[in-house]
């Protein structure tokens, strides 16, 4: 069942492309038999369909992009769109989307610069539990690629790692948001970093997170999302 009861059915656009390094159509796979199956998705690989008229018809948009170019028409569209409530959700390489539209950047709330250490970092996690979408979830541990992010200080940070260094010595300590969310006008935005391979969604807690990630972009409410069960 979806997480909100409701009229209608909500509809999700699936964006998949970019570079293939992040395998873009098998994360679209992951997502639709995981994350929102449970909805009406349609799924694309144009970025044609970053459009006014198009956007309207959804309740939230998915952008499993990496890299890649939009047009100022695409980004303009995409904004105003958010800004209207269109949700969007995003993770990993979705913060390196669209490098050189800084409006993207705005909207999303932070840009990867850097994975100091590799592909294969030892790390925590530690959500702060002072939120409907992280709370009751417990700290986990990873190994995976380990973002370094320029953060926008508008964002409410869901969860935070402290950052290895690896190579980057100098980095090490440093205290680096992992998940968050912000309000763009009427729209709601939710980022995680996780998600360079797919093995690292073997973890329920962070499937589990990405699901109530859904639900809150999509307008739910703490109940609707303290509702959410794990569908592994």
């Amino acid at each position: 069942m979806s997480c909100i009861k409701n009229k209608y059915k909500k509809r999700i656009l699936l964006l998949h492309g970019g570079w293939k390094g992040h395998r873009p159509n098998d994360f679209a796979n992951f997502a639709i038999k995981k994350l929102v199956g449970n909805y009406e998705v349609v799924r694309s690989n144009n970025l044609k369909m970053l459009n006014t008229n198009t956007l309207s018809e959804f309740d939230l948009i998915l952008p499993i992009w990496t890299f890649g170019k939009i047009s100022s028409k695409e980004e303009s569209a995409l904004l105003d769109s958010v800004a209207k409530g269109l949700g969007y959700l995003g993770w990993h390489g979705n913060a390196s989307s669209f490098l050189e539209s800084r409006n993207h950047k705005l909207l999303l709330g932070g840009q990867f610069v850097a994975h100091p250490g590799g592909s294969d970092v030892h790390y925590q996690i530690k959500f702060l539990n002072n939120d409907p979408i992280v709370k009751g979830l417990k700290t986990i541990n990873v190994v995976s690629e380990q973002y370094y992010l320029l953060i926008d200080p508008a964002i409410k940070v869901l969860a935070s790692t402290v950052i290895n260094g690896g190579e980057s010595y100098w980095l090490k300590g440093i205290k680096m948001p992992v998940v968050w969310k912000r309000q763009w006008g009427k729209g709601r935005v939710f980022y995680c970093s996780l998600g360079h391979t797919l093995d690292i969604f073997n973890n329920s807690t962070i499937i589990n997170l990405l699901q109530r990630g859904v639900c809150w972009t999509l307008g739910g409410t703490q109940k609707d999302i303290m509702k959410i069960k794990k569908l592994i």
